[in-house]
């Protein structure tokens, strides 16, 4: 679900022939660390998405490539580009939303 490395980011996301609802985030973040237990729930129960957690300080040209200066950030990726976002901690509902737009 982590996603290590830039090649991997494309490879997973850019490439995904689903949507991909993307978490970027930092360790030192509280309200990231809120959030985990939600977006690994979100994770198991993808269905017709998948879900992938971002380091933005491990990965910070996959947060460049989508404009990430707050975090967290959710952003949706369908066919490479971004379909919805949502800044800040969110309640799974919110994050259903955004992924239910484009799927």
């Amino acid at each position: 679900m982590d996603i290590q490395n830039i090649a991997e980011f494309n490879e997973k996301v850019l490439n995904s022939d689903i949507p991909v609802l993307v978490d970027f985030y930092a360790e030192w973040c509280g309200p990231c660390k809120m959030m985990a237990p939600l977006v690994e729930e979100l994770s198991r129960e993808a269905k017709g998405f998948s879900v992938y957690k971002v380091n933005v300080d491990n990965v910070p040209e996959a947060a460049d490539k989508f404009g990430v200066s707050s975090i967290p950030t959710f952003v949706v990726i369908k066919n490479g580009t971004e379909a919805a976002r949502n800044i800040g901690a969110a309640p799974k509902q919110r994050l259903l939303e955004l992924i239910n737009k484009v799927i």
